[in-house]
């Protein structure tokens, strides 16, 4: 107290580098996160690229992500093949989101999407379309395999709130 008071306790001076922790990097490609703000809030999406530090032009930790804009429809074993093909349908999404806007959850997704959806597709608006088919093609591939193995059920379900 006293001596700190005169000004006489030396104080450990550290660098900004040692004073910074390390930060752990748990959003990985294929974790799945909800959307908190904009036109898709409360949608499911799954993570396909991160950049932490940011861009020239987006000065702000962000990442890639695809999602579900419209959630396949409740099948019964009653329901014809037809019917059940027109439910199964998914409306799918693109977008860049800040950290700040998603919430991550303990779930992720086994799914490749880095081939369809990269940096040049989120450049160009004209190859958007294209892209986003392709991602339908996969979420829907992977919402009927997991009607069957009833694994990853809970990502193609709307969220309730």
């Amino acid at each position: 107290g006293l001596l700190a008071a005169q000004g006489r306790v030396a104080r450990a001076t550290m660098t900004k580098e040692e004073t910074e922790v390390k930060k752990t990097k748990f959003l990985k490609a294929g974790k799945v996160v909800i959307l908190l703000t904009g036109r898709y809030a409360g949608k499911k999406a799954v993570v396909i690229k991160t950049q932490d530090d940011g861009t020239a032009d987006r000065a702000y930790g962000f990442c890639i992500v695809a999602g579900i804009d419209k959630y396949p429809l409740k099948i019964t074993n009653k329901m014809s093949q037809k019917r059940i093909a027109k439910r199964s349908r998914i409306k799918p999404f693109i977008k860049v989101v800040n950290y700040n806007h998603i919430m991550p959850t303990r779930y992720s997704l086994e799914v490749d999407l880095k081939t369809i959806v990269n940096q040049e597709v989120i450049n160009r608006p004209d190859a958007r379309p294209n892209a986003r088919k392709e991602v339908k093609k996969v979420l829907e591939e992977k919402y009927q395999t997991s009607l069957k193995t009833n694994k990853n059920r809970w990502f193609f379900n709307k969220l309730r709130f």
